[in-house]
Protein backbone atom coordinates (compact mmCIF):
# COMPACT_ATOMS: atom_id res chain seq x y z
CA UNK A 1 0.00 0.00 0.00
CA UNK A 2 2.86 2.50 0.76
CA UNK A 3 4.32 1.28 -2.67
CA UNK A 4 1.72 2.37 -4.40
CA UNK A 5 1.05 5.65 -2.78
CA UNK A 6 4.46 6.56 -3.27
CA UNK A 7 4.21 5.51 -7.05
CA UNK A 8 1.28 8.07 -6.82
CA UNK A 9 3.06 10.77 -5.10
CA UNK A 10 5.61 10.83 -7.86
CA UNK A 11 3.33 10.85 -10.79
CA UNK A 12 2.08 13.53 -9.18
CA UNK A 13 5.20 15.41 -8.52
CA UNK A 14 5.52 14.65 -12.50
CA UNK A 15 2.36 16.24 -13.10
CA UNK A 16 2.70 19.80 -11.35
CA UNK A 17 6.18 20.35 -12.96
CA UNK A 18 4.36 19.64 -16.43
CA UNK A 19 1.54 21.56 -15.29
CA UNK A 20 4.06 24.50 -14.99
CA UNK A 21 6.53 24.48 -17.68
CA UNK A 22 3.43 23.22 -20.39
CA UNK A 23 0.82 24.79 -21.30
CA UNK A 24 -0.46 21.07 -23.50
CA UNK A 25 -3.12 18.73 -22.01
CA UNK A 26 -1.81 15.79 -20.88
CA UNK A 27 -3.30 12.47 -21.14
CA UNK A 28 -2.92 9.53 -18.43
CA UNK A 29 -3.08 6.19 -20.04
CA UNK A 30 -3.46 2.72 -18.80
CA UNK A 31 -4.86 4.03 -15.20
CA UNK A 32 -8.67 3.42 -14.04
CA UNK A 33 -10.74 6.70 -13.19
CA UNK A 34 -9.89 6.30 -9.47
CA UNK A 35 -5.96 6.10 -10.05
CA UNK A 36 -6.18 9.06 -12.05
CA UNK A 37 -8.13 11.63 -9.75
CA UNK A 38 -6.03 10.24 -7.17
CA UNK A 39 -2.89 11.59 -8.88
CA UNK A 40 -4.57 14.88 -9.86
CA UNK A 41 -5.33 15.50 -6.35
CA UNK A 42 -2.50 14.82 -5.03
CA UNK A 43 -0.52 16.73 -7.75
CA UNK A 44 -2.67 19.94 -6.33
CA UNK A 45 -1.63 19.01 -2.59
CA UNK A 46 2.02 18.90 -3.10
CA UNK A 47 4.18 21.67 -2.12
CA UNK A 48 6.23 22.58 -5.33
CA UNK A 49 9.90 20.75 -5.51
CA UNK A 50 12.35 22.47 -3.89
CA UNK A 51 15.23 20.73 -5.97
CA UNK A 52 16.38 19.33 -9.79
CA UNK A 53 17.04 15.93 -7.57
CA UNK A 54 13.85 14.17 -9.78
CA UNK A 55 15.04 13.35 -12.68
CA UNK A 56 14.97 9.66 -12.42
CA UNK A 57 11.83 9.62 -10.57
CA UNK A 58 10.07 11.80 -13.34
CA UNK A 59 11.44 9.40 -16.15
CA UNK A 60 10.47 6.33 -14.46
CA UNK A 61 6.63 8.21 -13.83
CA UNK A 62 6.62 8.92 -17.79
CA UNK A 63 7.28 5.24 -18.22
CA UNK A 64 5.04 3.64 -15.34
CA UNK A 65 1.75 5.91 -16.34
CA UNK A 66 2.53 6.62 -20.28
CA UNK A 67 1.85 10.74 -19.93
CA UNK A 68 1.23 11.66 -23.60
CA UNK A 69 0.72 14.98 -25.17
CA UNK A 70 -1.84 15.08 -28.22
CA UNK A 71 0.10 15.07 -31.62
CA UNK A 72 -0.74 18.24 -33.92
CA UNK A 73 -0.09 19.00 -37.25
CA UNK A 74 3.59 21.08 -36.73
CA UNK A 75 5.22 18.22 -35.34
CA UNK A 76 4.26 15.70 -38.15
CA UNK A 77 7.11 14.62 -40.30
CA UNK A 78 5.91 13.00 -43.28
CA UNK A 79 2.59 14.03 -45.34
CA UNK A 80 1.03 10.21 -45.15
CA UNK A 81 1.46 10.89 -41.36
CA UNK A 82 -0.08 14.82 -41.92
CA UNK A 83 -3.25 13.24 -44.14
CA UNK A 84 -3.72 10.30 -41.45
CA UNK A 85 -4.15 12.79 -38.63
CA UNK A 86 -6.82 14.96 -40.94
CA UNK A 87 -8.78 12.31 -41.65
CA UNK A 88 -9.34 11.66 -37.90
CA UNK A 89 -8.98 15.07 -36.40
CA UNK A 90 -11.71 16.30 -33.61
CA UNK A 91 -10.08 19.35 -33.00
CA UNK A 92 -13.58 21.46 -33.46
CA UNK A 93 -17.36 20.34 -33.44
CA UNK A 94 -17.49 20.52 -37.34
CA UNK A 95 -16.43 16.69 -36.57
CA UNK A 96 -19.96 15.95 -34.85
CA UNK A 97 -21.74 17.35 -37.75
CA UNK A 98 -19.49 15.90 -41.14
CA UNK A 99 -19.68 12.96 -43.47
CA UNK A 100 -16.20 13.05 -44.79
CA UNK A 101 -12.77 14.83 -44.20
CA UNK A 102 -11.28 16.79 -47.24
CA UNK A 103 -7.90 16.90 -47.40
CA UNK A 104 -6.58 17.19 -50.98
CA UNK A 105 -6.96 16.67 -54.20
CA UNK A 106 -4.56 16.22 -56.59
CA UNK A 107 -0.70 15.99 -56.69
CA UNK A 108 2.07 15.90 -54.31
CA UNK A 109 4.79 17.48 -56.50
CA UNK A 110 2.45 20.30 -57.71
CA UNK A 111 4.48 23.29 -59.37
CA UNK A 112 0.89 24.98 -58.23
CA UNK A 113 -1.18 24.85 -54.87
CA UNK A 114 -4.55 26.28 -54.87
CA UNK A 115 -6.44 27.24 -51.38
CA UNK A 116 -10.07 27.59 -51.07
CA UNK A 117 -12.43 28.41 -47.85
CA UNK A 118 -14.15 25.14 -46.95
CA UNK A 119 -15.87 22.30 -48.15
CA UNK A 120 -19.59 22.18 -49.56
CA UNK A 121 -21.95 19.61 -49.75
CA UNK A 122 -20.82 17.88 -52.70
CA UNK A 123 -17.54 17.83 -51.14
CA UNK A 124 -18.46 16.43 -48.26
CA UNK A 125 -20.11 14.15 -49.80
CA UNK A 126 -16.98 13.12 -51.94
CA UNK A 127 -14.05 13.50 -49.82
CA UNK A 128 -12.23 15.91 -52.62
CA UNK A 129 -11.97 19.29 -52.67
CA UNK A 130 -13.70 21.25 -55.80
CA UNK A 131 -15.90 18.79 -57.76
CA UNK A 132 -19.46 20.79 -58.05
CA UNK A 133 -19.75 23.19 -60.83
CA UNK A 134 -17.60 25.44 -59.23
CA UNK A 135 -14.60 22.93 -59.37
CA UNK A 136 -15.17 22.20 -62.67
CA UNK A 137 -15.07 25.46 -63.58
CA UNK A 138 -11.96 26.20 -62.06
CA UNK A 139 -10.24 22.97 -63.95
CA UNK A 140 -11.27 25.00 -67.07
CA UNK A 141 -9.95 27.70 -66.13
CA UNK A 142 -6.27 26.14 -64.99
CA UNK A 143 -6.16 24.19 -67.86
CA UNK A 144 -5.81 27.70 -70.20
CA UNK A 145 -1.94 27.98 -68.14
CA UNK A 146 -1.37 24.33 -68.71
CA UNK A 147 -1.93 23.44 -64.95
CA UNK A 148 -4.03 20.60 -63.77
CA UNK A 149 -4.49 18.16 -60.66
CA UNK A 150 -3.80 15.14 -62.86
CA UNK A 151 -0.14 16.62 -63.41
CA UNK A 152 0.51 20.10 -61.68
CA UNK A 153 -1.12 21.00 -59.57
CA UNK A 154 -2.79 20.59 -55.60
CA UNK A 155 -5.95 21.60 -54.40
CA UNK A 156 -7.23 21.93 -50.77
CA UNK A 157 -8.93 24.28 -48.49
CA UNK A 158 -8.18 26.34 -45.27
CA UNK A 159 -11.24 24.33 -43.59
CA UNK A 160 -11.14 20.84 -43.70
CA UNK A 161 -14.52 20.18 -42.75
CA UNK A 162 -17.87 21.46 -44.05
CA UNK A 163 -19.29 23.96 -41.79
CA UNK A 164 -22.79 23.12 -41.54
CA UNK A 165 -25.38 24.83 -43.83
CA UNK A 166 -22.27 26.56 -45.88
CA UNK A 167 -21.86 29.17 -43.07
CA UNK A 168 -18.46 30.98 -41.98
CA UNK A 169 -15.99 29.31 -40.41
CA UNK A 170 -16.15 30.34 -36.73
CA UNK A 171 -12.88 31.44 -35.45
CA UNK A 172 -12.02 28.25 -33.13
CA UNK A 173 -12.10 26.16 -36.12
CA UNK A 174 -9.82 28.00 -38.07
CA UNK A 175 -7.34 28.20 -35.09
CA UNK A 176 -7.93 24.32 -34.92
CA UNK A 177 -7.87 23.66 -38.67
CA UNK A 178 -5.30 25.55 -40.29
CA UNK A 179 -1.94 24.43 -39.16
CA UNK A 180 -3.12 21.53 -41.62
CA UNK A 181 -2.90 24.00 -44.49
CA UNK A 182 0.64 25.41 -42.93
CA UNK A 183 2.41 22.24 -42.37
CA UNK A 184 0.57 21.04 -46.41
CA UNK A 185 2.64 23.76 -47.69
CA UNK A 186 5.24 23.12 -46.11
CA UNK A 187 5.55 19.71 -46.79
CA UNK A 188 3.98 20.61 -51.03
CA UNK A 189 6.78 22.92 -51.47
CA UNK A 190 5.17 24.52 -55.00
CA UNK A 191 6.62 27.35 -56.25
CA UNK A 192 3.37 29.13 -56.22
CA UNK A 193 0.52 29.71 -54.38
CA UNK A 194 -3.15 30.90 -55.63
CA UNK A 195 -5.98 31.73 -52.97
CA UNK A 196 -9.24 31.55 -54.35
CA UNK A 197 -11.55 33.70 -52.78
CA UNK A 198 -11.30 36.21 -49.62
CA UNK A 199 -11.21 34.02 -46.93
CA UNK A 200 -8.08 32.32 -48.04
CA UNK A 201 -6.74 35.66 -49.48
CA UNK A 202 -7.13 37.52 -46.46
CA UNK A 203 -5.99 34.67 -43.96
CA UNK A 204 -2.41 33.94 -46.13
CA UNK A 205 -1.91 37.77 -46.89
CA UNK A 206 -2.67 38.44 -43.42
CA UNK A 207 -4.56 41.39 -44.72
CA UNK A 208 -7.69 40.77 -42.81
CA UNK A 209 -9.52 44.17 -43.59
CA UNK A 210 -8.71 43.91 -47.07
CA UNK A 211 -11.41 43.64 -49.90
CA UNK A 212 -10.04 40.87 -52.72
CA UNK A 213 -10.49 43.68 -55.07
CA UNK A 214 -7.67 45.47 -53.77
CA UNK A 215 -5.46 42.59 -53.16
CA UNK A 216 -5.55 40.97 -56.47
CA UNK A 217 -3.05 41.32 -59.47
CA UNK A 218 -0.01 41.77 -57.74
CA UNK A 219 2.09 39.49 -56.33
CA UNK A 220 2.48 38.15 -52.46
CA UNK A 221 4.96 36.44 -50.52
CA UNK A 222 3.89 33.70 -47.63
CA UNK A 223 6.68 32.45 -45.89
CA UNK A 224 9.12 33.15 -49.27
CA UNK A 225 6.25 31.33 -51.69
CA UNK A 226 4.61 33.72 -54.07
CA UNK A 227 0.87 34.09 -53.51
CA UNK A 228 -1.33 34.92 -55.88
CA UNK A 229 -4.93 36.13 -54.61
CA UNK A 230 -8.03 35.95 -57.02
CA UNK A 231 -11.76 34.92 -57.07
CA UNK A 232 -13.20 32.09 -55.88
CA UNK A 233 -14.53 30.04 -59.25
CA UNK A 234 -18.44 29.79 -57.37
CA UNK A 235 -18.42 33.96 -57.32
CA UNK A 236 -17.44 33.76 -61.52
CA UNK A 237 -20.30 31.42 -62.24
CA UNK A 238 -22.39 34.17 -59.60
CA UNK A 239 -20.76 37.22 -61.92
CA UNK A 240 -19.42 36.07 -64.78
CA UNK A 241 -17.86 40.18 -65.70
CA UNK A 242 -15.06 38.84 -63.02
CA UNK A 243 -13.95 35.74 -65.10
CA UNK A 244 -11.70 38.26 -67.13
CA UNK A 245 -10.09 39.23 -64.15
CA UNK A 246 -9.74 35.58 -62.85
CA UNK A 247 -8.00 35.23 -66.44
CA UNK A 248 -5.87 38.03 -65.99
CA UNK A 249 -4.64 36.33 -62.95
CA UNK A 250 -3.79 33.42 -64.03
CA UNK A 251 -1.18 34.99 -66.74
CA UNK A 252 0.34 36.35 -63.51
CA UNK A 253 0.94 33.05 -61.87
CA UNK A 254 2.29 31.76 -64.89
CA UNK A 255 4.99 34.56 -64.73
CA UNK A 256 5.73 33.69 -61.74
CA UNK A 257 5.81 30.04 -62.79
CA UNK A 258 8.25 30.74 -65.79
CA UNK A 259 10.34 33.01 -63.58
CA UNK A 260 11.26 30.68 -61.23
Amino acid sequence: MNIERSQNEEAARLLRQRQEISSQDLFLARLTREEALQIVSASREQPPPSDSSDSGILQDAVVGSNLQSPSSPESTTSYTELRDDALTCTRCGLAESRKNVVFSAGVEDACVMVVGEAPGANEDDTGLPFVGAAGKFLDLLLATVDLSRERNTYICNVIKCRPPGNRDPMPDEIKSCSPFLTRQIQLIQPEALLAVGSFAARLLTGREKTALGRMRGEVHNYQGVPLIATYHPAALLRNPKWTCAFWEDLQLLRQVLNSG
